[in-house]
C-alpha cells in the first residue's frame, strides 16, 4: 500500500498485535494491566492510615534527617519552658518549705527578721495591670477603629506608623518621662479636681505624693497602647467588607455597621489584642520601677504607692544576703510565672468560648 509523501506500508505488518514478542522494540513502553481490572480478581486490601502514613514518611535520608531537625527544634520550647519553671521551684524550695501557702496572702517582708510575704507585690502587679487595661482598651480599639473606617487613606499610614513608634521606645525612657513630666503633670493638674471631685471614695484618698499606683498605671498604659492597636488594626482589616455592606445595607449608620457587625465579628481577635497586653503589662519592669513608688503595703487609693513582683524582683535580687531572701525572691518570681500562665489560660478559654470557630482570629489565637 503506497501512502501520500512516496511511503508505503505493507497492510498485514500495520494490523500485528503489539503483543507480539516480535513486534515489541526497547524504545517502546509497556504499561502493566492493572490485577482489579482482570476479570475475576482479587481486589487489594485497603491502606490503613497506618500504611499510608509510612509510604509518606518514605525512606530517604534527608527527609529523615528534616524530620528529626523540625522534631528536636519543635520540642525546644517545651522543654525551655520545663527547665524553667524547674530551676525556678529548686531555687525557691527553702522558702516554699518555711512559709508555706501563705507566702501569698500573708503581708509582712522583713528581710532581717526572716519573714517572707508577697501579698502586696500580687496586689500591686494585677492593679497596676487592670488600671492600665482600663486606660489602654478604649485608646487602642478608638485607634484602631478610625484607622481602619474613618479615616483618609493619606493619614493612615502615619498615625499607624506614629503608634506602632511608642512600642520602640526603651522602657527605662518611660521611666524617665514619668518622673520628670507625667508626676508634675499629675500633681498640678489631675489629682487635685479627682480630689475634689471623688476624694471621698476609697480610690482617691490620701495624700499623693507623685509615685503612686496611678503613675505607674499610666505609665504601663502608654506602653501596651501600640500592641492592642496593632493587632485589632489587623483584625479589623481582615473582616469582609460584607459585613459592612450587610449592615449599611439594612439601613445602619457608619457608626452603627461598626458597633454591630464589624466589631462582634473581630471580638475573638480583639480579646487576644488585650490579653496580649495584660501580659506585656504584668511583667513590665524598669519604667514601673521608676513611678510606682516601691512601697510594700495594700492600700485601695490609686494616689499611694505599690510595689509589683517584677520591681521587687529587679530591686531586691542583687541584694539579698541570706539564702532565705534568695529563696524569697525565687518564690516571688515563681508566683509572677504561675499567674501569667493562669492569665494567659484564662484568656485562651474566653477565646475558645467567644469565638465558636467563625469569628476572625479564633484559630490562629
Amino acid at each position: 500500500m503506497r501512502l501520500r509523501g512516496g511511503f508505503s506500508c505493507a497492510m498485514p505488518r500495520c494490523y500485528r498485535s503489539v503483543t507480539d514478542a516480535e513486534y515489541v522494540s526497547d524504545r517502546m513502553t509497556t504499561l502493566p494491566i492493572h490485577p482489579a481490572t482482570t476479570p475475576h480478581a482479587v481486589p487489594a486490601p485497603a491502606p490503613t492510615p497506618q500504611s499510608e502514613w509510612r509510604t509518606l514518611r518514605g525512606t530517604n535520608v534527608g527527609d529523615r534527617l528534616y524530620r528529626a531537625t523540625l522534631t528536636a527544634l519543635a520540642l525546644v520550647l517545651p522543654l525551655l519552658l520545663v527547665t524553667l519553671l524547674a530551676e525556678l521551684v529548686v531555687g525557691a524550695w527553702p522558702a516554699i518549705k518555711r512559709f508555706g501557702l501563705p507566702f501569698v496572702w500573708t503581708s509582712v517582708w522583713d528581710p532581717v527578721a526572716g519573714v517572707f510575704g508577697a501579698a502586696p507585690m500580687i496586689f500591686g502587679t494585677l492593679a497596676s495591670s487592670l488600671l492600665a487595661l482600663l486606660i489602654a482598651v478604649p485608646l487602642a480599639l478608638g485607634v484602631a477603629i478610625y484607622l481602619t473606617e474613618f479615616s483618609p487613606k493619606w493619614l493612615r499610614q502615619p498615625i499607624a506608623f506614629l503608634v506602632e513608634l511608642l512600642a520602640a521606645i526603651p522602657s527605662v525612657v518611660y521611666g524617665l518621662w514619668g518622673i520628670f513630666v507625667l508626676i508634675p503633670f499629675l500633681r498640678s493638674y489631675v489629682v487635685p479636681p479627682l480630689r475634689a471631685t471623688l476624694g471621698w471614695t476609697p480610690l482617691f484618698g490620701g495624700v499623693f505624693y507623685g509615685n503612686s499606683l496611678l503613675a505607674g498605671g499610666i505609665i504601663l498604659a502608654i506602653m501596651i497602647v501600640p500592641y492592642i492597636a496593632a493587632v485589632s488594626r489587623e483584625v479589623l482589616l481582615a473582616v469582609p467588607a460584607s459585613q459592612r455592606e450587610a449592615a449599611l445595607g439594612m439601613g445602619a449608620t457608619r457608626w452603627e455597621a461598626v458597633w454591630t457587625a464589624v466589631v462582634p465579628y473581630g471580638r475573638a481577635g480583639l480579646i487576644g489584642a488585650v490579653i496580649l497586653g495584660l501580659g506585656r503589662a504584668l511583667g513590665e519592669t524598669m519604667a514601673v520601677t521608676m513611678v510606682i513608688g516601691n512601697r510594700h503595703d495594700i492600700s485601695l487609693s490609686v494616689l499611694q504607692p505599690a510595689y509589683t513582683m517584677a520591681a521587687a524582683i529587679a530591686n531586691e535580687f542583687s541584694e539579698a544576703v541570706s539564702d532565705l531572701h534568695l529563696a524569697a525572691m525565687f518564690e516571688v518570681g515563681l508566683v509572677l510565672f504561675v499567674v501569667t500562665v493562669i492569665v494567659n489560660a484564662c484568656a485562651r478559654l474566653l477565646i475558645w468560648r467567644v469565638a465558636r470557630g467563625t469569628a476572625v482570629g479564633s484559630r490562629a489565637l
